[in-house]
């Protein structure tokens, strides 16, 4: 079994996700909101942000403003 478990654009977006939750839920409780509210917040800025990240990603965007463009 050589191919990997994920592909790499779904590990850059599940990274990227994370990273967001893990960033907004300590910042949370650093702000005093306590621990419970930091990982809730966290948990809901990674579930919002794996939709933004799959679109911001967009596979075989070679294209400059993703419009195809016809010549001749």
């Amino acid at each position: 079994m050589d191919r990997p478990l994920l592909p790499l654009r779904s590990a850059l977006v599940f990274l990227l996700a994370a990273l967001s939750g893990v960033v907004a839920g300590g910042l949370s409780w650093l702000a005093g909101e306590g621990a419970a509210r930091g990982v809730l917040a966290g948990l809901a800025v990674t579930g919002l942000a794996t939709p933004f990240f799959d679109r911001l990603i967009t596979p075989g965007s070679g294209e400059t403003c993703g419009k195809a463009h016809t010549h001749g």
